[in-house]
């Protein structure tokens, strides 16, 4: 007897500050590329992947929002279906950092229309350059620790690819355990 394979298709939002490498990132682990010159991202852009995860196909869809204040407004209604979101900071600039409330202001906002509560990851972005961080690993994890709805804190490198395909395996899982 053949066993069928559940099948989930999840929409999931990337947010934060423009130039943290929100595209580079996405694009890293959609080819497992390291591409320097991206162009900037104007409004929202939209991605597909498709993996295995635990016996199940599941297919990413991935809205990359661009950064910069003019474009915030439009968050709330890309937000309707989202099922996970991930924002990502750059740990070499304090202020997209710091700029983490007024994204969640946007990202609740969007949350109250979709009458939801789904799961949210922050993560530092840029590793790579650790000697030049200016915001600690303890900062972030006391922002996770005092803010509901965050799930976990994670640093990343896009340029290595290093714990770029966990993040989105940990959001999707998170997601599926939500639904269960």
């Amino acid at each position: 007897m053949t066993q069928s394979i559940a099948q989930y298709m999840f929409k999931i939002c990337i947010l934060g500050d423009g130039g943290v490498g929100k595209t580079t990132l996405i694009n890293h682990y959609l080819t497992g590329v390291f591409k320097d010159q991206l162009e900037i991202t104007i409004g929202v852009d939209f991605y597909v992947k498709k993996l295995q995860l635990n016996g199940r196909r599941v297919s990413l869809q991935i809205w990359d929002f661009a950064g910069e204040d003019r474009f915030r407004f439009i968050l709330p209604t890309y937000l309707f279906g989202a099922v996970g979101a991930i924002f990502i900071y750059d740990i070499t600039r304090f202020s997209s950092f710091r700029n983490f409330n007024r994204w969640m202001q946007v990202f609740e906002e969007g949350r109250k229309k979709n009458g939801t509560k789904i799961p949210l990851l922050m993560v530092g972005n840029k590793k790579d350059l650790d000697y030049k961080r200016v915001v600690s690993f303890d900062d972030a994890r006391a922002i996770v620790d005092s803010y509901d709805g965050l799930q976990e804190y994670l640093e990343c490198f896009a340029k290595s690819g290093e714990n770029v395909p966990y993040l989105f395996e940990r959001l999707a899982n998170l997601i599926i355990e939500r639904y269960k």
